[in-house]
């Protein structure tokens, strides 16, 4: 796993060379995935998760939405 100094912008996107599990975590939040399988992302302004094939999320300051493969997608305002 990598991990990263803390920085003061949002955390850019875990990218691990050799197809590992990886994390990046800065002072503005943390992201991390597994190749072919669940990723994440925490910051000031975006929560969001993912499963690939699988459901999906995501919370901001102006809404929660999340979808589920066959069954639909929901918004909501917050």
């Amino acid at each position: 796993m990598a991990i990263a100094a803390p920085a003061a912008a949002n955390p850019p996107d875990c990218d691990s060379q050799d197809g590992s599990a990886c994390g990046t975590v800065e002072g503005d939040g943390a992201t991390g995935s597994i190749p072919g399988g669940p990723s994440g992302t925490a910051g000031p302004d975006l929560v969001e998760g993912s499963i690939p094939g699988g459901p999906s999320g995501q919370v901001t300051p102006d809404d929660v939405s999340g979808c589920v493969p066959g069954v639909g997608c929901l918004n909501i305002p917050r």
